[in-house]
């Protein structure tokens, strides 16, 4: 568990596959420092950011499927060391971090719609 400025409050992290979706729309905002600089939004530190990510995918894990979460994982792994090796976002690395929130995002989004039963909304 990351290093959490409160150990009073533990890191909020996503409960469902939407909030997840959210998490990775703040995280194209604010990439690669995670850092909005809100004090509403979530903890704002890369340690943090993934744990949070990891640990909603962790959550959602049976809507996924094992094959999903593996390569969401994966993709999150990557993720983090493309920010990590472009902090200050000058670099193609922030570019190809900011490419695999598209995608993750895609992947969210084919899961969600496998849920909805047909012929409803």
């Amino acid at each position: 568990m990351p290093k959490i400025e409160d150990p009073s409050k533990p890191p909020y992290f996503p409960k469902d596959l939407d909030s997840i979706y959210d998490l990775l729309g703040w995280m194209m905002l604010y990439a690669p420092e995670f850092k909005s600089g809100m004090s509403w939004a979530y903890e704002e530190s890369i340690d943090i950011t993934f744990f949070q990510l990891n640990e909603g995918l962790k959550t959602i894990r049976h809507q996924l499927g094992q094959q999903t979460y593996a390569q969401l994982v994966s993709m999150s792994q990557q993720m983090r060391a493309h920010f990590e090796a472009d902090p200050e976002d000058k670099t193609e690395d922030g570019i190809k971090g900011r490419v695999l929130i598209d995608e993750m995002s895609d992947i969210l989004l084919a899961s969600r719609r496998r849920k909805v039963p047909r012929g409803g909304g």
